[in-house]
């Protein structure tokens, strides 16, 4: 069995009009990804039972928290590196979505308890089972979310991991709001690069950060920071991933979607799409075609988390 550790929050999402009807769930970027990763494997027994994933965070000992481990649990998500903080409870969110689907977002998460977990005093124990693991997976927003010392603490211990073997996977999400400054956001992904085995991003976050021209500039980069395997999701065209810097890029297309509903989740849901196959055995283009599936129907739902028996269908 391959154990993977995705490291993040989750937040109490709000989707809908603030003065008319709102729908709470759950969610955040790696959640997403852990919970779209469980739900894509196939429903063979050789392969459900493959991977077993287990989520890194802090959240309060409140009812809402109680209930949200509650649903991971029903997801097949491990807990056993989720902490709990009796002082701190869940950040929130707010979704807003305009008629293309596009959407937009209100944070309310500066003491939320995933802030402050590498300061929680059951850290130690959380960093001696992820030597156990064989991959880890965590984004930009992941570091964002620190206090600095923090963010520094987390990245050394993924490059220790990562001198001892464990394959590190980083999804760069920039969120300028998140970060004080471009240089400082810069030097934690340079590091973060470094540690890279997989490296899972958006071309317009890097297009943003690092004023890339096209694609594979974001690849050749990558590459030269030392990460092996790259793929870049470029929204309605696919992807584009490359195992090596000697070799082109290849595009991997994806089928048109004819209604856009929501958009939320689907660098999310293709990332645990992606890990799904390639966890499992699968080479990277078959896992960036499972991506590519998955986000296809998420974006045709709304919400981060779409409902189980939709995804079901895949």
């Amino acid at each position: 069995m391959s154990h993977i550790a995705i490291i993040g929050e989750c937040m109490i999402e709000l989707n809908g009009d603030p003065f008319g009807q709102m729908q709470q769930n759950y969610g955040g970027d790696t959640l997403n990804a852990a919970i779209y990763l469980n739900r894509s494997l196939s429903r063979s027994s050789k392969e459900t039972h493959a991977v077993q994933t287990s989520y890194v965070t802090s959240l309060g000992t409140d009812a809402i928290s109680q209930e949200i481990m509650k649903r991971w649990k029903e997801e097949g998500i491990s807990t056993d590196f989720t902490l709990q903080d009796s002082h701190h409870s869940p950040g929130l969110y707010l979704i807003q979505v305009d008629e293309q689907g596009e959407r937009t977002f209100l944070y309310w998460r500066n003491g939320s308890a995933a802030r402050y977990m590498i300061q929680h005093p059951d850290f130690g124990k959380i960093r001696k089972g992820l030597e156990r693991v064989d991959a880890i997976f965590v984004s930009g927003i992941s570091l964002a979310i620190l206090p600095d010392e923090d963010r520094c603490t987390l990245l050394a211990l993924l490059n220790d991991l990562h001198q001892q073997g464990i394959t590190i996977i980083f999804d760069s999400n920039y969120r300028p709001k998140l970060w004080d400054s471009e240089i400082k956001t810069k030097e934690a992904y340079q590091q973060a690069y470094q540690t890279t085995d997989v490296a899972l991003v958006t071309y317009e976050d890097e297009q943003l950060l690092w004023a890339d021209q096209d694609p594979t500039q974001t690849i050749l980069r990558l590459h030269q920071l030392g990460v092996k395997t790259v793929v870049v999701k470029l929204g309605s065209k696919g992807c584009l991933m490359s195992e090596s810097s000697d070799h082109q890029p290849t595009l991997i297309a994806t089928k048109q979607v004819e209604t856009v509903v929501d958009t939320t989740s689907a660098g999310d849901s293709f990332n645990g799409g992606f890990l799904s196959c390639y966890l499992t055995g699968g080479s990277v283009v078959e896992a960036c075609r499972r991506g590519n599936a998955l986000a296809g129907l998420v974006i045709q739902h709304h919400g981060a988390i779409i409902p189980k028996h939709i995804t079901d269908t895949l």
